[in-house]
């Protein structure tokens, strides 16, 4: 009943109010999948579109019988169910996600001719459309025509002046589908016709007047050839569905899965259920599993209260485990909780609990609890219990589970619990797993007694009398009689002699299990605490993990944010040395002072390069180069070209200066790039091949201490290759790359002008350069 709080369909809660557990566990297993894949969906998409699907059982039931007829709400369900199967299939399309989901809306047939053709003969309002068919809307055109006239004739004779004082109101009304007009009663004998009606006081009557009497015949001629044609339609429609009669009912079987799958995505969602892990082995370990019912109200919304999660494990180690403890310490809600979920996840939903949980499937499970008392059939507490064991022992099976709830009560403990560990013996003999709840030390001390038998205590706040719900294993628990009593008022006069009435042995029994439960808590709290303290340890470490690899970034930042600076200034001073050798050049022969002062600049100018800072990239020197080559000498941040090859050094013509280098100062491009060399006046000179230079950088993607490197080399290599015009494509994005560049640019001295490129080119995603000389 709860998942069918999260249906939106009829066909779709009957689904999820039949609800049955699977036969295997490829079938659990396939269910659980198709949930998962529609809360993925519910999360990315939101709800299917399945609110238009209606049940059609009744309708298809009834259009079985040829001739059979089907009013024009009956239809327009029909249609609201095919559209909803139409937006299914866009719903679900074929996404990756949810492929069993898919399979299911491919078996979808959209029936598309007999939903336009309904469409189009129904409106909204349930109505039959003229468009239904040519002779309906001829005969409701002749209709409209034929009604006006009547009341425009009827109207003429409401405003001759002939007829003063003799109508009660100038108002042509309708009775039994004719036209007439309120004429006072002293003055009936003025208005020829026929009396249709009077008003509740006899004051006014309704006449028809002759004069409109043909006319109205007709009218009601016309309606009558209306309704039969409208009849003759929905009877043709009728037959259409009859004949789609089971491709229909295959849809809303779909459509009704689907809803309810999605039903239970939302109840998942909402409870935070997840998948176990199916096992084939006859075990249960439910992790931090909680009940539903303590989750929801009837009304399927979250309570309030805080749930508080337990671990139940059954079949690893013991196939039977024992649960002991105070009344209204939670035991039977423990027990409730295990055959509830273990039905739900044997029905294929997903259930409260952690993903490490794992579940066998058993074939069977049998529950005896609560109390069946029967005055008609003369049933006592215990004649219940006893009559319930017998049909579990009769069919219990070694792949069943056994839920025993009390066991031993209702008669005298002795012989109650003889009985019970009897049963129990039997159904270990059998090979079921059995969890058993119980307030008797007897069943209690079975467990250390018989192996593959475990206690369990429920955990109970003595201070509070609330249970905390939490499971402690390895140890039975304290039904606290004595304690509950006092806290609830009992004398302690009283309770001293029943404290009397206890044997020293079990008094003794009592303390021992008091302690261990105490001791069993204190390690629990231990386990918690170290466990949290294990959570912070992994997230500072966590932290200090980040901070460190936040401190690489800066220091990197730092060192990219250094090597531009020092390349801008090699940029600069090379610039300043070119100045100055052009002048040293044309001033060979002349004044010596000014020669000296020249050569005293250019030595000051080697002097303000800075110390190269070291990145942590690691560059690849050239392996092999040849005559011709263009290389970067990386120290200088400088081109040149490879004159003659010695061994490990180069020979390298810079600027017309010849200069030896080892080749581990040099860096070759990617590209390699190579020179002409041309005659010129008796001499040679080197000449970058104007078709080697790309003038339009594209650094899109790039980190800004990336990207402006490379734009400062562009520069560099445009003023060698006498270029005026570069540009950058830097694209739009949040503008950092952009603003970045065009900061650099507007430092920089060899750039006159910068500006976005015209949108044929770009746009503002390009930014145009001008170089001067």
């Amino acid at each position: 009943a709860l998942i069918g709080l999260f249906t939106v369909t009829v066909p779709g809660k009957t689904l999820a109010l039949a609800l049955q557990p699977l036969q295997s566990q490829d079938a659990v297993s396939a269910s659980l999948q198709r949930v998962e894949q529609a809360r993925t969906l519910l999360d990315d998409k939101g709800s299917p579109p399945l609110g238009g699907s209606h049940d059609l059982g009744e309708i298809l039931d009834r259009v079985k019988t040829a001739g059979a007829w089907l009013s024009s709400n009956a239809l327009m369900q029909v249609a609201s169910s095919l559209e909803a199967a139409r937006a299914c299939r866009g719903y679900f399309g074929s996404e990756e996600a949810a492929p069993l989901l898919c399979e299911d809306v491919a078996g979808l047939e959209l029936l598309a001719g007999l939903r336009d053709q309904i469409q189009h003969s129904i409106g909204p309002g349930g109505e039959v459309l003229d468009e239904a068919s040519w002779r309906l809307a001829d005969l409701r055109s002749e209709i409209k025509v034929l009604r006006n006239r009547i009341r425009t004739a009827l109207e003429a004779m409401l405003g001759n002046s002939d007829f003063d004082g003799v109508f009660q109101d100038h108002i042509v009304t309708e009775r039994s589908g004719r036209y007439v007009v309120p004429v006072r009663a002293d003055y009936r004998g003025r208005v020829k016709g026929f009396v249709h009606d009077e008003s509740s006081s006899g004051q006014t009557l309704f006449i028809e007047p002759a004069a409109v009497l043909d006319r109205n015949n007709t009218l009601q001629s016309l309606r009558r050839e209306e309704q039969r044609e409208i009849e003759r339609i929905l009877l043709e429609l009728a037959a259409l569905v009859g004949e789609a009669r089971e491709p229909l009912r295959r849809n809303q079987a779909i459509l009704a899965r689907l809803d309810y799958t999605a039903a239970v995505a939302r109840f998942a969602r909402l409870t935070e259920a997840q998948s176990p892990q199916l096992t084939a082995k006859r075990q249960l370990e439910l992790h931090q599993v909680r009940h539903p019912l303590l989750l929801l109200d009837h009304d399927g919304q979250l309570r309030q209260q805080e749930t508080i999660p337990i671990d139940l494990r059954l079949g690893k180690k013991h196939d039977t485990l024992i649960i002991s403890g105070p009344n209204t310490g939670g035991k039977t809600v423990a027990l409730k909780t295990v055959g509830l979920l273990f039905l739900m996840v044997s029905a294929g939903l997903p259930i409260p609990c952690h993903p490490s949980s794992r579940v066998y499937l058993f074939s069977r499970v049998f529950a005896d609890i609560g109390d069946e008392q029967s005055i008609e059939e003369n049933l006592s507490t215990f004649s219940g219990h006893l009559l319930r064991m017998r049909r579990i022992l009769e069919q219990v099976d070694g792949n069943s589970l056994v839920l025993f709830d009390e066991a031993g009560t209702g008669t005298d403990p002795a012989e109650g619990g003889a009985l019970a560990l009897a049963i129990m013996d039997r159904l270990r003999a059998i090979g079921a797993r059995t969890v058993v709840t119980t307030h008797l030390n007897m069943i209690k001390s079975y467990a250390y007694l018989e192996p593959r038998v475990e206690n369990a205590a429920v955990e109970f706040d003595p201070q509070t009398l609330a249970p905390t719900y939490r499971l402690h294993y390895g140890v039975p628990g304290a039904s606290s009689a004595f304690t509950i009593a006092r806290t609830m008022g009992i004398p302690d006069k009283v309770l001293d002699k029943a404290n009397q009435y206890l044997g020293s042995q079990e008094r003794d029994g009592l303390a021992m299990v008091e302690q261990l439960n105490q001791v069993q808590t204190r390690l629990e709290q231990q386990l918690r605490e170290a466990e949290e303290l294990r959570h912070q340890a992994a997230a500072e470490q966590r932290k200090r993990l980040k901070l460190l690899k936040d401190f690489e970034a800066q220091r990197e930042k730092l060192l990219d944010k250094a090597r531009r600076r020092a390349e801008q200034l090699v940029s600069e001073t090379q610039s300043k040395m070119k100045t100055l050798l052009k002048q040293a050049r044309e001033m060979q022969g002349g004044d010596g002072r000014q020669q000296a002062e020249l050569m005293r600049q250019m030595r000051e100018s080697r002097q303000e390069l800075p110390t190269p800072v070291e990145s942590r990239r690691q560059r690849q020197a050239p392996q092999q180069l040849q005559d011709g080559e263009i290389v970067r000498i990386v120290a200088l941040n400088a081109e040149a070209r490879v004159e003659k090859l010695s061994g490990s050094e180069v020979e390298l013509n810079v600027n017309g200066k010849v200069m030896r280098l080892p080749m581990s100062a040099l860096e070759a491009f990617s590209p390699r790039r190579f020179t002409e060399v041309k005659a010129k006046r008796g001499g040679t000179k080197s000449q970058v091949e104007r078709s080697s230079f790309n003038p339009r950088l594209d650094v899109v993607g790039c980190r800004v201490e990336d990207a402006l490197p490379q734009v400062e080399r562009l520069i560099d290599d445009a003023l060698l290759h006498n270029w005026k015009d570069i540009s950058v494509v830097h694209g739009r994005g949040t503008g950092a790359l952009r603003q970045a560049i065009q900061e650099l640019l507007a430092q920089h001295r060899a750039v006159t002008a910068f500006h976005a490129a015209d949108n044929a080119h770009g746009g503002t995603a390009v930014t145009v350069i001008e170089l001067g000389e």
